[in-house]
């Protein structure tokens, strides 16, 4: 913009050039004047909130990651040091070393000394799925064992085939056939909703124990090893016979144990917590352990895929672990369920 001044040493007119309010525009001073507004402080002070919030969580993130590889190592290294010594206290079992060594270090069998022995089982396979490890080392003992199966396995209409097969798999082991006796009786079916009757199962144990005149009696827990009612209801059965003093003086009772399902499935991987926690034991040879799975293999109708991966994998192909019960045992088991 021009403006005209007067004031000119020759009288003339001087235009003096003045600037608009357009050319004092400075766009620096103006963009510092908006940093300093309220809401443009706020706005950079939750991007420097968020910025430190994203630091401590990287920190955090990076820490945890640290000790976690940290712990994986340790949980290998120590996986790995229990695998080496339960294959070495396996391998010392069953080392050829003279009778006092093989005495100080463990012994791979401890069972009540006896010389007739009866198995109480509920269906055609458990004396070979759960029991047979038993089996293998009372007839090694040169032990009579007699079984006695209270249903034929019925339960997919396959009883002929599977009573066949309880007699194949007891005579591999070393059962005599005479020796085995099933019970195909109405109110005692396999069943896993019918209720078996403590009363019946009692009166058929104390007919087998008094006539057979057996010094061992063997079971499952109160557990059944797999839950299975038929099983349990043995027990209860057992248990009573027990309570009322009906057991002979010179027959122990012995009940397999049943353990979680880690332990179940850790084959001789479980040996160093069998010897720690049971009284009563029974390892099997790799050899023998063969055997029992060729006995399971003879209850071909049962044959579906899980259980040929139980007969890999299962401890109870190896190892048995039995607790030996009395009255006041029964007594209390009984009072605390």
């Amino acid at each position: 913009m021009i403006h005209s001044s007067p004031d000119d040493t020759n009288g003339s007119v001087v235009n003096i050039p003045i600037a608009s309010s357009e050319e004092f525009y400075d766009p620096t001073t103006l963009t510092q004047s908006a940093l300093f507004h309220p809401d443009h402080l706020e706005d950079r002070q939750q991007q420097q909130e968020q910025l430190r919030q994203a630091a401590f969580l990287d920190a955090f993130y990076n820490t945890v990651l640290h000790y976690l590889h940290e712990t994986l190592d340790h949980i290998v290294l120590v996986l790995l040091a229990y695998s080496v010594l339960c294959i070495i206290l396996y391998k010392l079992l069953f080392h050829r070393l003279g009778p006092g060594y093989r005495r100080w270090l463990v012994r791979k069998s401890h069972l009540p000394p006896c010389t007739r022995a009866l198995l109480v089982t509920a269906h055609p396979d458990d004396e070979v799925m759960f029991f047979g490890p038993t089996i293998l080392e009372l007839r090694r003992r040169q032990c009579r064992v007699f079984v006695l199966c209270l249903s034929e396995g019925n339960h997919d209409r396959k009883g002929p085939i599977r009573r066949q097969e309880l007699w194949d798999a007891c005579e591999s082991l070393g059962v005599r056939p005479e020796d085995i006796t099933l019970v195909n009786a109405t109110h005692l079916q396999d069943d896993p909703t019918l209720e078996w009757k403590t009363v019946t199962i009692a009166n058929q144990l104390l007919r087998q124990v008094e006539s057979l005149d057996v010094e061992l009696l063997v079971t499952f827990d109160k557990e059944g090893v797999s839950g299975h009612p038929n099983h349990c209801a043995i027990y209860y059965a057992t248990a009573s016979l027990c309570l009322s003093g009906m057991i002979p003086s010179n027959c122990k009772v012995l009940t397999l144990e049943t353990v979680n399902l880690c332990r179940k499935y850790l084959s001789i991987f479980d040996l160093p917590v069998t010897l720690l926690l049971s009284t009563n034991w029974v390892v099997l040879s790799w050899r023998a352990r063969r055997a029992v799975q060729n006995a399971m293999r003879l209850h071909n109708s049962q044959m579906v895929w899980f259980r040929k991966l139980y007969i890999v994998f299962s401890r109870y192909m190896v190892i048995n672990s039995l607790r030996e019960i009395n009255k006041s045992d029964v007594e209390f088991e009984i009072l605390d369920t």
